[in-house]
């Protein structure tokens, strides 16, 4: 008995959604309805990707791994929190809270990657098209996949086990609806200062490096739009690009305020809803930004639908 109630002892507390925010039930429920849509419209893109032969190009390979990180990312936060607020138990042990933020960074730091690559993917088809096939093949496109997901898994890996390893004394509180790696160092005894400046190259490389690569890329797609001679294609070309940027803005925006702001300046409540933005909404986001623009994904949606 004693045993059971020293480990109980050593769970961390999770607050939930907006403690003091009254009828939060109705958000809670609205999420669950983002989450299975969500689910919903990114398993029917990556279906459409497998089963239509003319999606079988590197721009929507890749854009199949986007849907799949999205899922995974999305799952990792709405069930857990879900099951917190309708159970009424918001315990959670060190063990699962490490294994929520490994899986949280592993897909937002492979997502950050995938990114860029998609952008690389757009220049090389716009700016240099008639080797397209040669520089983007299927081992390409495996090696891009590859890199994001075994470079989020390592970078997740090394900042989950030394973010866990701190000793926390006092309160066990978390004003979150999951564990998070900001959220986890205040609780902690011991000076963190040394892991947080850690945690700022991290970002500088996770975020701002890769920023600037997307918009170099797009400044490159741009200057070679402007030279297009035929409308259509330089209308195509734009559309593609703006796709691809509107995500890049869904993404970064809200991870670089929460992740490339010091510690001494976050909010909960801020952090709370940029959450809420960033991989909850925006998995929901991205199969429509890429499918209600696109005249092949619609296309392959209506034989699949009228077969």
């Amino acid at each position: 008995m004693d045993k059971r109630n020293e480990s109980s002892n050593t769970d961390l507390i999770l607050l939930g959604l907006f403690p003091d925010m009254k009828h939060v039930n109705f958000l809670v429920c609205a999420i669950l309805l983002i989450y299975t849509m969500a689910l919903t419209s990114n398993s029917i893109l990556i279906l459409l990707i497998w089963v239509d032969s003319h999606l079988h190009m590197p721009m929507y390979f890749l854009l199949s791994q986007l849907a799949l990180m999205d899922m995974t990312l999305i799952s990792s936060i709405v069930p857990k929190m879900a099951t917190d607020f309708f159970s009424g138990k918001r315990n959670i042990s060190r063990v699962a809270c490490g294994t929520q933020i490994f899986f949280f960074l592993t897909v937002g730091i492979a997502e950050c990657t995938l990114i860029t690559l998609m952008s690389y993917d757009r220049y090389v088809a716009i700016c240099n098209p008639l080797r397209y096939t040669l520089i983007m093949s299927q081992k390409v496109c495996l090696q891009m996949a590859a890199i994001s997901w075994a470079g989020g898994a390592l970078t997740s890996l090394a900042h989950t086990a030394y973010a866990m390893h701190f000793p926390i004394c006092g309160s066990r509180e978390i004003p979150h609806f999951l564990c998070e790696t900001m959220s986890i160092l205040k609780l902690a005894c011991d000076d963190v200062s040394a892991y947080e400046k850690a945690l700022v190259v991290t970002s500088i490389v996770v975020l701002l490096i890769p920023l600037s690569l997307i918009m170099s890329s797009y400044a490159l797609i741009f200057l070679a739009v402007l030279h297009m001679k035929s409308p259509k294609g330089r209308d195509k070309a734009l559309a593609t690009c703006f796709s691809h940027l509107t995500v890049v803005c869904l993404y970064y925006g809200p991870a670089m305020v929460v992740y490339m702001r010091p510690s001494s300046y976050h909010n909960p409540r801020l952090d709370q809803v940029l959450f809420i933005l960033d991989p909850i909404l925006t998995p929901l986001l991205n199969p429509l930004i890429y499918s209600l623009r696109n005249k092949e994904v619609l296309g392959a949606l209506r034989k699949v639908l009228t077969s």
